[in-house]
């Protein structure tokens, strides 16, 4: 059991904050210097009000060349003495207006996100593309910070097929972080990739038992063949892949998609392994991991179809702190025999643990074991409590990015699956370890009753992680390095194979769009 600060996430005063650093860094850093380094410096007091002139906004989504699904910016509270405040000033302090001096009408939806700790996200989604886009941010029709802030040129929507024909302009203008580790732990096995073996050997070693997707992207298009019955998730893939290219042209390769749950390459790195991209990896298997499908989605998705996103959490993580219900929560469906596990526990220990079934579908049900089936509790509904337990469930829970966006600590179970960013966080700083078998999880939970304070920092490092690392702008940066990175390591010629079909671009004709960016590549 960890019993001091030492792993703890250091002490430190706003003025530790560099002045000089990228902007992708800036961007990154601001908020954790507002927020977690905050307390050095007193916050606004009660009955004090926002200063137009001293309040901060900053983000990608004020640059005109990051295109996003959902575009994005934040906007800190500061009041007139310079204090950036701590909770919010009201829901409705601010208004984003956005227009273009040139289109009579707009068609961008705006969503003013408060996130209950001083600060606002603010996101946007464009159906047009537009010329010399102007954001206004106002406080009681005052604009705030340099607002109106003006985007030049052209501002291209998510459907506007319109790349980028140099990768180091786009990696550029995205700020991409210069690498990802897992990027590099995953190629590092893959010294060369011959793409005709791959072709021949794979299919045969995973085409009749497992469900893969064979992709080729040549000339920036996509084309695809399938093998396996049980071939569905492949949409979420092509959409991926389709959004990509419309952004920023790919290298020429060839790759293969694992669609199902479980990592597949499991022969030891001195055989003769083969490249598999799969969402999800494990400690015993060679896949080289992609964020999942389901982060995947709803980054394409934010403002679309899905309401549960990165963005969504951060304006609904409950209650403050100090009125959360000091109870481990957990709700889930029967996917592993420590869930099981879990909900005995809870029915033994009421007081410290809320952990019920939503479904039941790979264990047989035993109420008498494990209690009546609950209803389904609304996602957001969880922050009401102080502490998530995350467990596994067929592989890795992919709940876990939006359970560190909250505002609650995540108790982890050690697992020997992982998602793409698992090796960047780090245990009693982003999240309160406890062992595969649930086996210290009341000693956890007793432990952080009694050291709520330091709890507290770990649940909002735990966010400014989520934060940081798992936004939209990230998880593009992520899918294009991976890419470019493999595709150096093709020793034969990428082409479109026998039986692959085009995946062709959705069709955007009630608003499509005139790409002014240049066809041939330039350098930066």
């Amino acid at each position: 059991m960890k019993k001091s600060n030492t792993a703890m996430m250091k002490a430190e005063t706003a003025a530790d904050c560099p002045l000089a650093m990228s902007l992708r860094g800036f961007w990154l850093l601001l908020p954790f210097c507002l927020h977690v380094f905050g307390p050095a410096v007193p916050g606004a007091q009660a009955g004090s009000v926002p200063s137009a002139a001293k309040t901060l906004v900053w983000g990608p989504g004020l640059e005109p060349d990051i295109v996003l699904p959902a575009r994005f910016f934040y906007i800190q509270a500061v009041d007139t003495t310079g204090k950036n405040f701590t909770k919010s000033p009201g829901e409705k302090t601010f208004e984003v207006k956005i227009d273009s001096p040139v289109e009579q009408f707009t068609r961008i939806w705006i969503q003013v996100l408060d996130r209950q700790d001083g600060s606002f996200l603010v996101r946007y989604r464009m159906y047009a593309t537009y010329t010399d886009l102007h954001v206004h941010v106002l406080l009681k029709n005052k604009h705030v910070a340099k607002s109106p802030f003006i985007l030049r040129g052209q501002v291209y929507h998510e459907g506007c097929d319109c790349p980028q024909a140099s990768d180091s302009v786009w990696e550029a203008h995205m700020h991409c972080p210069e690498s990802f580790p897992q990027i590099d732990t995953d190629l590092s096995l893959f010294p060369s990739v011959d793409l005709d073996r791959n072709a021949h050997e794979i299919p045969q070693r995973f085409g009749q038992r497992q469900s893969l997707c064979h992709y080729a992207v040549i000339d920036n298009k996509v084309y695809v063949k399938t093998f396996g019955e049980h071939v569905g998730f492949r949409i979420f893939m092509d959409a991926l892949l389709l959004s990509l290219t419309r952004k920023v042209k790919l290298p020429d390769m060839e790759f293969f998609v694992n669609l199902g749950d479980w990592p597949l390459e499991k022969r030891k790195p001195t055989e003769k392994i083969h490249p598999i991209f799969s969402w999800c990896g494990s400690n015993n298997t060679r896949d080289i991991v992609m964020p999942t499908y389901d982060l995947t989605e709803s980054v394409l998705e934010t403002m679309g179809r899905v309401s549960l996103d990165m963005m969504s959490v951060q304006a609904n993580s409950g209650p403050p702190w100090s009125e959360k219900n000091a109870t481990a929560f957990w709700r889930g469906r029967d996917s592993r025999q420590e869930r099981l596990d879990l909900v005995k526990l809870s029915r033994a220990h009421p007081n410290s643990i809320d952990a019920a079934f939503t479904n039941f579908f790979f264990f047989k049900h035993d109420e008498s074991l494990y209690g009546p089936l609950v209803k389904h509790v609304s996602f957001f509904d969880f922050f009401k409590y102080k502490y998530q337990i995350n467990i596994d469930g067929t592989v890795a829970a992919y709940r876990l990015p939006y359970l560190l966006a909250g505002d609650s600590v995540v108790l982890k179970q050690d697992s020997a699956y992982y998602e793409h960013f698992y090796n960047e966080l780090r245990a009693w700083e982003h999240y309160i370890p406890i062992r595969a078998d649930l086996g210290d999880l009341l000693e956890k939970i007793q432990w952080a009753r009694e050291h709520d304070e330091e709890v507290k920092k770990i649940a909002l490092a735990g966010q400014q992680f989520a934060r940081s690392h798992l936004m939209g702008d990230n998880i593009f940066c992520y899918y294009y390095k991976l890419f470019k990175k493999y595709a150096k390591l093709q020793v034969t010629e990428p082409k479109v194979r026998e039986g692959m079909e085009l995946v062709a671009q959705p069709a955007d004709d009630l608003f499509p769009c005139s790409c002014h960016r240049s066809r041939t590549k330039d350098e930066l």
